[in-house]
């Protein structure tokens, strides 16, 4: 049987085409020669191991409580603030908590808070978010009218994002919440430029 010209020119390029596309994978180095060297037993063996415990770089130590962000979640963690279903009004029996903050962050002048606000399950994600929101404004203004600058306080409203789906009522009183989230600037990662 005898192909056409075309269809033989156009079986030609796929195969080409197909046999183009197969190169060979490179070979990994050894990791003798890479700039790390060996770490068989996952330590670096670079000269920067020498001076562990003398920061000669200038950088600020993080501590172990903050995150990359600056952001430490457990310093205030039992002060979190909780509401009622569907209300933002902080409760008397919450307000101690907030008083607590006040006195963490008049001991602490460079550390900011960020006032982070829960919702439970039920609702809508949007009205979560506002919900959230209104939570984390109104423990935002207490804390200002016990004379905590304003500029060392953030918000934002997480709605129902980490809230247990269908949970019990105990689960639901706890995902109904501010979280206070102490913010340490000079302990962030610096940023890539």
């Amino acid at each position: 049987m005898k192909l056409p010209l075309p269809t033989l020119a156009l079986l030609a390029a796929g195969a080409a085409l197909l046999f183009a596309g197969c190169t060979k994978k490179p070979d990994r180095p050894h990791p003798g020669s890479t700039v790390l060297g060996p770490q068989g037993d996952g330590r670096s063996t670079t000269p920067m191991d020498v001076n562990l415990g003398q920061n000669t770089t200038g950088l600020v130590e993080r501590g172990s409580d903050f995150d990359p962000n600056g952001h430490n979640r457990t310093a205030l963690q039992a002060q979190a603030v909780l509401f009622d279903f569907d209300k933002s009004d902080i409760k008397a029996s919450e307000r101690e908590k907030l008083k607590v903050a006040k006195e963490y962050l008049d001991k602490n002048p460079t550390h900011r808070l960020l006032l982070e606000g829960h919702c439970d399950w039920r609702g809508t994600a949007e009205y979560n978010l506002g919900l959230g929101d209104r939570r984390a404004n109104a423990t935002r203004k207490y804390l200002q009218s016990l004379g905590v600058p304003a500029d060392r306080l953030e918000t934002l409203s997480k709605g129902s994002l980490e809230a247990a789906k269908n949970a019990d009522e105990a689960t639901m009183a706890k995902d109904r919440r501010v979280d206070l989230v102490v913010v340490n600037p000079a302990a962030a990662a610096p940023k890539a430029m």
